[in-house]
């Protein structure tokens, strides 16, 4: 079951922070840390860093543990396509051990359970230690799912709960060596009452929980969606999300930020002969966006190859320069 995460004022929030977050990031790839500083600071809470080692968020006896995937084969603009759907992800933790794989299946699910129980216990007992006195402990996972040209972003939390053996049962699954890919054992662990695939516990490389999640429907009122760049708004607007300094920048040399005014100095001024390097933008606060028709934002993808909002705004930036 999923859990509320933002209150409506704290989503707006955060909408505005990650488009300027990808705004800065000038195409980087997306890191851990980029989000938690999105999420503390959109709710209001002191941002520690994000740690691979320790729990993510630990606050006023709210502990969040993150887990950020990029499903492959997702387009641009077709996020919402795994609504829905059960996905794997790599790696939930790499903090337990089988000491011996040719034990009997169900024992060593058994054995893995126990270890992953007493890890979720140490991180409650740490969030419990710096809670007010007598508030309740609430422990979630968060779920980050976002595409590779970061424009959509999924974010959803549900409830941190140990799995129960007796819900599961296991067996051991044999992957044959292929070319220089030596042979493999993995644990693959089973709903009972599903009978569906819910963790496969690797053994070779590294013992890691790969767990299985699924994705909540569209629908879901705890499924918050995020779209950041070149935002839809209706058949004729869309919005471009770019950094406070890159519009005020953009209002000095325009006049104005109004839909006309931008289109306008788009679609007579972008060209495909301007120098594509541009100085990423250091802007740290809330995204700005703007609005152009749909004709003058398919020009700037046509004829600026920008790996974001920011980017190109900056490159039309630049020809309204060199043709002042």
């Amino acid at each position: 079951m999923t859990l509320p995460v933002f209150a409506p004022d704290e989503f707006s929030r955060a909408k505005r922070l990650l488009a300027g977050q990808v705004a800065i990031m000038m195409g980087r790839k997306l890191e851990e840390g980029d989000w938690s500083r999105v999420y503390c600071r959109a709710k209001g809470i002191p941002e520690e860093g994000w740690s691979n080692l320790n729990i993510d968020v630990n606050h006023n006896g709210m502990g969040v543990e993150m887990k950020f995937l990029r499903p492959a084969g997702v387009r641009e603009g077709s996020l919402k396509s795994v609504c829905g759907q059960r996905l794997m992800h790599p790696a939930a933790t790499r903090s337990i051990r089988i000491d011996d794989t040719t034990r009997p299946a169900q024992e060593v699910m058994e054995d893995v359970f126990r270890q992953y129980a007493e890890l979720i216990a140490q991180r409650t007992e740490r969030v419990r230690a710096r809670a007010p006195e007598g508030m309740a402990v609430d422990m979630r996972t968060g779920w980050l799912i976002w595409e590779s040209n970061l424009v959509e972003f999924l974010y959803f939390e549900e409830r941190m709960v140990a799995p129960r053996s007796q819900g599961y049962y296991a067996e051991w699954h044999e992957t044959a060596a292929r070319g220089t890919r030596k042979a493999s054992r993995s644990l693959w662990i089973y709903d009972r009452e599903t009978r569906q695939k819910r963790y496969s516990i690797t053994t070779s490389a590294g013992i890691k929980i790969q767990p299985y999640f699924d994705v909540p429907a569209p629908d879901d009122e705890n499924l918050y969606y995020f779209r950041v760049q070149g935002e839809p708004v209706d058949q004729n607007t869309v919005l471009l999300w770019v950094t406070a300094s890159t519009a005020r920048e953009l209002e000095q040399r325009l006049g104005s930020l109004d839909l006309d005014t931008v289109s306008a100095a788009i679609l007579e001024r972008a060209r495909h002969d301007v120098a594509q390097e541009v100085m990423g933008n250091t802007d740290d606060d809330l995204a700005v966006s703007i609005p152009v028709s749909r004709e003058a934002h398919g020009r700037l993808l046509d004829v600026l190859e920008g790996v974001s909002d920011e980017h190109r705004v900056q490159l039309l930036l630049k020809m309204l320069a060199e043709t002042a």
